[in-house]
């Protein structure tokens, strides 16, 4: 037969092979190659045996205890199993009795619902009961008190009442609340109507109202201690009664406006205090009255401002020490005039209007407006906290036709102001000190102006609005520009006029306005206001002008600023040409003269300017006298640093590039640039010179004694046969025209001006 278990005899083979392999190989180390060594394997043979036997007995005790574990989990598993069937059979049982039970429950449920929903219709019967027969109990109280004339009692009793009120406004018994409401007010007037019956007739002996500036020269009346306590008496129970007040007055009115509804309602003494001034407010000042007057706003705010000045010192020495003894946390004198403040409100909401289509009237109305609102808070000292009258004028039409008149009045007096006849001459040009800016007349009057604006718009209590005013300022300083622009080419024909240089100061006055307001707290807040929500007044702010706004980097008049910096820097530009045109002209002789035929410095006596260059330095002076005179010192110190950095260009390439020097027209060179057209520059800074580097250098060159010239030339030529090898003796031509005083030219401009020596010449 074939013998299927040869893989398994062959696997078993090598096992034995690799047991006997090691056998053998602890036998050699444990005998190795010593013969003498052989009485220690029955030794081995022992110790071998043993092990063999302790393994044997690890074998068997493993595989005998394994079954019997695998027989302890099933068992266990089993009971487990039995366990649970037990309880699910016992939690079926349960459910089967708790539904019997909860079906037979229902009906008594359903039953036991009915009472409950029965006892609360009851109960909240017998509360509706009891709220009208507190209401019934307090206002047979308060009848009562009223026929004893016990006023603190009555006062106690409208206070519970208000309080049930407040009580019951979660309720929705609207019926109840309605009830209690009229109940509340009945009581609450007729207890108003005595007190503030009592309070005019001890107000009228104090002499209220001050119609007129109180004197002193009034005795005190000889009840005077007794009229303070009644004064402090009604005072005290008039103020307990404004929790009721206000219940009654909270839904008169809804206000129109939010300024108003974050003001608390005045306190019921304030109330009755401003009645007499009420009513004479609305004698005077309403129907067909003649005080009544469209065109003189000022007569009604001037009264209110006068009835406050009037009032002042009684509601700061009668009624405030009452009002601090009562724990009310109440300025009198404020609370006067809120109460007077909100007439002259009325009043303007009803004329604002009807004076939209009159620019005139409308003008005055916002001046009369304004310089309220400025007295009022200075000389009044009205919290800022509370609205004045300004909100009026922010009602979207009112407000819209201010900014359209504000324009228009602009556009109109800047027309004016330009075709006056004095609008580009200077009002303090005979004031040397007042005049460092050299602003013309146009100028200076459109700056006040946009400040005047200014003034106007910043106690507005709205950002947007002040953006808004803001977006007219800027509206307004582009157009200005733009007719400065237009002015400018009429007179770019001639720009050494002096209206050319009135309009290149203008622009220039204006600039330094605009970049000292940038700086300004008022617009460093405004500032931050556009950022928030100024795109929709000022246009879409990019993402970079945003981020610049909002870090204070920029201005809110930066793309101005940009705009005048171009027009500042063409005119002076059409300046300066028109100088240099000038200097061109008349330095031709001089460029022309033969400075290659001039006798040298030794052979004259005493050198003096050339002839050919007289001409020139004589308009060089000129120039530079008048445009002194001219322009502020900013745009000066700007146009004779240009000119004398295009003079530095012309010269040297025109002049000295152009013609070939002996010694002598080199030292003539020399001479007519440093004591001379040098010293022209010489009365603007210290030290001229430098800003003619160009020539400067030339000069030294040209002048340079033979010996270092020749020195300098084996320098330059040492250093190309050098080029591209590192020496470190031999020094640079850097470092040589260093030595001599010359930064500005490079060596090989140098190489072609010792070309142009002639005694180089003759040595080539």
């Amino acid at each position: 037969m074939p013998n299927y278990d040869t893989g398994k005899q062959t696997h078993k083979d090598t096992d034995t092979h690799t047991i006997s392999h090691a056998n053998l190989f602890a036998l050699q180390k444990e005998i190795g190659g010593d013969l003498k060594s052989l009485k220690k394997v029955s030794g081995l043979l022992e110790q071998l045996t043993l092990e063999n036997k302790q393994l044997e007995e690890q074998v068997l005790t493993v595989s005998s205890s394994v079954p019997l574990r695998v027989s302890a989990a099933l068992s266990t598993a089993e009971e487990s199993r039995l366990k649970l069937e037990s309880l699910l059979e016992k939690e079926r049982v349960l459910s089967n009795t708790l539904q019997q039970h909860l079906q037979g429950a229902q009906v008594w449920a359903d039953s036991i619902g009915q009472v409950l929903g029965q006892l609360d219709a009851l109960e909240r019967h017998m509360k509706y009961l009891q709220c009208l027969s507190r209401i019934e109990e307090l206002s047979d109280s308060i009848q009562q008190y009223l026929m004893t004339n016990s006023m603190w009692d009555a006062v106690g009793a409208i206070d519970r009442m208000a309080s049930l009120d407040m009580g019951l406004r979660e309720s929705g018994c609207s019926h109840l609340q309605a009830f209690l409401r009229e109940t509340l007010r009945f009581w609450h007037k007729i207890l108003i109507d005595k007190l503030a019956s009592d309070f005019e007739e001890v107000l009228t002996q104090f002499h209220w109202p001050f119609i007129s500036p109180p004197t002193q020269t009034l005795s005190p009346p000889a009840n005077a201690q007794e009229l303070n306590s009644q004064l402090e008496l009604l005072v005290s129970q008039l103020l307990s009664l404004q929790t009721s007040d206000d219940l009654i007055s909270e839904k008169k009115e809804t206000p129109s406006r939010p300024e108003q509804s974050q003001t608390p309602p005045l306190s019921l003494p304030i109330q009755i205090m401003l009645l007499p001034l009420s009513k004479r407010f609305r004698y005077h000042f309403t129907g067909n009255r003649q005080t009544n007057n469209l065109s003189k706003p000022e007569w009604y705010l001037t009264q209110v401002l006068i009835w406050m000045g009037n009032s002042s010192n009684f509601m700061d020495e009668k009624i405030q020490p009452i009002l601090d003894r009562a724990g009310a946390k109440i300025n009198a004198r404020v609370e006067l005039c809120r109460g007077l403040l909100t007439l002259a409100q009325e009043k303007l909401s009803q004329d604002a209007p009807r004076l939209l289509y009159d620019d005139a009237l409308f003008c005055h109305l916002v001046d009369e407006v304004l310089q309220f609102e400025k007295e009022l808070r200075s000389t009044h000292s009205y919290p800022r906290a509370y609205p004045g009258i300004l909100h009026i004028l922010l009602e979207e039409t009112v407000f819209q036709k201010w900014l359209s008149v504000e324009r228009k009045m602009a556009v109109e007096k800047v027309d004016a102001m330009l075709s006056a006849e004095g609008a580009w001459s200077s009002q303090y040009k005979d004031i040397t000190d007042m005049d460092e800016l050299k602003a013309p007349d146009c100028a200076e009057t459109f700056m006040t102006l946009l400040l005047v604006i200014t003034e106007r718009y910043r106690a507005l209590p709205c950002p947007r609005a002040q953006l808004s005013f803001l977006a007219l300022q800027k509206e307004l300083v582009d157009d200005f520009r733009i007719r400065l622009t237009q002015v400018m080419k009429e007179e770019s024909r001639q720009p050494l006029s002096p209206r050319y240089c009135a309009i290149l100061n203008a622009a220039n006055y204006i600039s330094t306005v605009l970049s000292d307001w940038g700086d300004n707290v008022f617009f460093l807040q405004l500032q931050q206001a556009a950022v928030s929500d100024g795109e929709e007044i000022l246009g879409p702010l990019g993402a970079t002008e945003t981020g610049r706004l909002a870090s204070l980097e920029g201005s809110l008049f930066e793309a101005l600023l940009a705009l005048l910096e171009r027009l500042r820097g063409d005119m002076l530009g059409r300046l300066l040409d028109a100088v240099m045109r000038d200097v061109k002209e008349k330095a031709q002789p001089y460029c022309k003269d033969r400075w290659i035929s001039l006798p040298s410095q030794s052979d004259q006596a005493t050198m003096s300017l050339s002839s050919s260059a007289c001409p020139m330095m004589l308009c060089l002076r000129d120039h530079l006298l008048q445009l002194q005179q001219m322009l502020c010192l900013p745009l000066f110190q700007m146009f004779w640093q240009g000119l004398a950095e295009r003079l530095d260009s012309f010269i040297y390439e025109d002049l000295i590039l152009y013609n070939h020097f002996n010694e002598g027209g080199a030292a003539q060179l020399q001479y007519d640039m440093t004591r001379n057209l040098f010293s022209l520059f010489g009365h603007y800074c210290k030290r001229p010179e430098n800003f003619f580097k160009h020539v400067k250098e030339a000069c030294i060159i040209l002048t340079l004694k033979v010996g270092p010239a020749l020195l300098f030339c084996d320098v330059l030529k040492q250093s190309e046969e050098d080029e591209g090898i590192l020496n470190h003796q031999q020094p640079s031509p850097e470092s040589a025209l260093n030595e001599l005083g010359v930064y500005k030219l490079g060596p090989s401009d140098v190489q072609i001006l010792l070309n142009l020596r002639s005694a180089w010449l003759n040595q080539s």
